[in-house]
């Protein structure tokens, strides 16, 4: 989305917004065993297949996109500074789901509460205070965070 598309501003936990792109493949060699986290073994007898990283990690193309994160405000929930989020706009938001939330005009990712009616964006990380939806707010959902991707 170029600047002249949005018409909200970036809060302070996106650093931007990336529409996805699914004429590339991105083929890697699939081992056909679970990896231990203990001693190595020699992976390569065990290639079975390749793997499809858009097929795996996009399964909506039309629905989904990227977000860069900004801020440190869901580390509990292992969404890091500069990780890229892959959201999917057609899964339903309901209660505990990270989403990507716009309210009064501000793009933000935050874990949905819905308590007794009342609606919550929580921070995954105590350092910050969660935002009550109140009736005279405008909320909408732009969906569901449904991967992190960060370096080690």
């Amino acid at each position: 989305m170029g600047e002249k598309d949005r018409h909200f501003h970036l809060g302070s936990s996106i650093k931007g917004i990336y529409r996805y792109d699914g004429k590339k493949k991105v083929l890697r060699p699939l081992i056909g065993m679970n990896v231990p986290a203990g001693f190595p073994s020699p992976a390569q007898d065990y290639i079975e297949d390749t793997l499809d990283l858009n097929d795996y990690l996009v399964p909506h193309p039309n629905s989904t996109y990227f977000v860069r994160v900004e801020g440190d405000s869901m580390i509990d929930a292992g969404i890091l500074p500069d990780d890229i989020l892959v959201v999917d706009r057609s899964l339903e938001a309901s209660n505990n789901k990270v989403v990507i939330a716009v309210v009064d005009n501000e793009l933000t990712v935050k874990r949905l509460k819905i308590d007794n009616k009342k609606c919550y964006l929580v921070p995954d990380n105590k350092s910050y205070d969660s935002i009550e939806i109140e009736d005279w707010m405008d909320l909408k959902i732009w969906g569901l965070v449904t991967y992190a991707i960060h370096k080690l």
